[in-house]
């Protein structure tokens, strides 16, 4: 049998398939960081998983390059490649929810204010991401940190089964009792397996949150960062808050003789009984003075999409990321040096907690290989001159390298940049060989490349 052509493929897809020369060709090969530039032999946004398959078949009969476009925040730009197959899902965005089992299942091109928009008319949540444009299938295959992890544990842990359309083009569902090894792999393993067509999730009781940022003083930097080292180690696990490095935007909370000015900030998110919210934040209001804040009660997907607009799609984006098991007096004065030097406004750099309820699962229980690790730090290089690329780089660069050695090897695969190939087999830890083994299964031509790859 022949390799299919682009008119066979186009009478074999549902939804659209664009080639150069088409209308919507330019916008259709654009993806969130404006660094990339790239221009495939053919877009498909596929509606469905028959269109899934299609595309897959043609991109490897074909011996092209696949990329797969969930939710587009891919850093490294790996939702697009030069003269191969990009499958876009941005088409495939329902979430049916479920009540009464609290569950819900999402296609692969959600985000999570997609999914949060549904979960939340039932007073329901998981583990999403920090920003509601994210992709859920793409935070989730990397593990899915997120407000609610230190709670619910990571995104993919409350994974209860996805779709999986194979690198052979089969469909196949795995859970806990169909093909139990690749779903573990998917649990961690980033997009290494197949692509995933839909996600179903385990839900928990959480309507509104009671949290937001608050900003202080540069030179509070030490002191809040050992407060959060310490209170988040046995804090309420309804408290998850990360510290931060931000430029004050122009917004009506802060000080309008402040805007422009840094600060270390915090971003809680209380999702205990909202009237407790205000005491369960006393401690970040005792540590030090708060120049601004904009705290309270409101419904947990507008925390999670607060800070969208910082964040849209077409600015630069080069990002550096570690694990870290102990937060040491070494690492917070790094991050007091090389944090308040913050580019512009849409740069940052977070400290996620993943303590709590992501500690309990077993290290080998999910392919997300680093369940020692209390913090993952991540400095996102974000701005919109592309002129200032090479400046901006060399400060997450030489804030990485500063940090670094207080670091663990490995870093979260969601936060990798293009450039941290050579770090594979330490992001996903532990549990690299075992993937390898299903890689060998399920992919052994590694068709599936354009990621954090693991190779058979």
């Amino acid at each position: 049998m022949g390799t299919l052509s682009i008119d066979e493929l186009r009478e074999r897809v549902r939804g659209d398939v664009i080639v150069p020369g088409d209308g919507g060709y330019e916008e259709a090969r654009k993806v969130y960081n404006a660094m990339i530039d790239r221009r495939p032999a053919v877009v498909v946004r596929a509606v469905n998983a028959g269109d899934v398959i299609a595309a897959v078949t043609f991109a490897r009969e074909r011996g092209l390059d696949l990329a797969i476009r969930g939710g587009g925040h891919s850093v490294p730009g790996f939702g697009t490649c030069d003269e191969g197959v990009v499958i876009d899902l941005a088409r495939m965005r329902g979430v049916r929810v479920d009540p009464a089992s609290r569950t819900a299942r999402a296609e692969g091109g959600a985000t999570w204010g997609d999914f949060n928009a549904a979960t939340h008319a039932f007073g329901l949540a998981t583990t999403g991401g920090i920003i509601s444009t994210t992709g859920v299938a793409g935070l989730t295959l990397g593990g899915g940190i997120g407000y609610l992890a230190r709670g619910f544990g990571l995104s993919c842990d409350n994974l209860v089964s996805a779709d999986v359309v194979t690198a052979d083009g089969r469909f196949l569902v795995a859970s806990a009792t169909e093909n139990d090894d690749l779903f573990w792999a998917l649990r961690g393993g980033g997009g290494n397996f197949g692509v995933v067509t839909a996600l179903e999730f385990r839900l928990h009781p959480v309507k509104d949150i009671y949290g937001g940022p608050m900003f202080y003083e540069l030179d509070e930097t030490e002191n809040v960062l050992r407060f959060f080292r310490e209170y988040i180690a046995d804090a309420p696990e309804q408290m998850g808050a990360f510290p931060a490095f931000q430029t004050a935007p122009p917004l009506p909370f802060i000080p309008e003789d402040r805007h422009g000015d840094t600060f270390v900030a915090m971003v809680a998110c209380w999702a205990g009984p909202v009237e407790d919210g205000e005491r369960a934040l006393r401690p970040f209001h005792d540590v030090a003075p708060v120049v601004a804040e904009h705290v309270g009660p409101m419904p947990y997907p507008a925390l999670n999409g607060a800070f969208d607009a910082l964040v849209p799609p077409g600015l630069q984006h080069y990002w550096k990321a570690a694990f870290v098991k102990e937060l040491t007096d070494d690492a917070i004065a790094a991050h007091a040096e090389h944090g308040p030097e913050v580019p512009v406004v849409t740069s940052t750099m977070h400290i996620y907690p993943i303590n709590g309820a992501v500690h309990r699962v077993a290290p080998g229980a999910t392919a997300f290989g680093h369940r020692d690790a209390s913090f993952a730090p991540v400095i996102a290089g974000m701005w919109p001159d592309p002129a200032q690329n090479e400046a901006n780089i060399a400060w997450v660069r030489r804030y990485y390298e500063a940090v670094a050695p207080h670091s663990e090897e490995g870093g979260y695969v969601n936060f990798m940049a293009a450039d941290d190939q050579d770090r594979v087999k330490a992001n996903y830890g532990a549990n690299y060989d075992h993937l390898v083994k299903v890689k060998q299964t399920y992919d052994p031509e590694n068709v599936f490349h354009l990621n954090q790859n693991i190779k058979p």
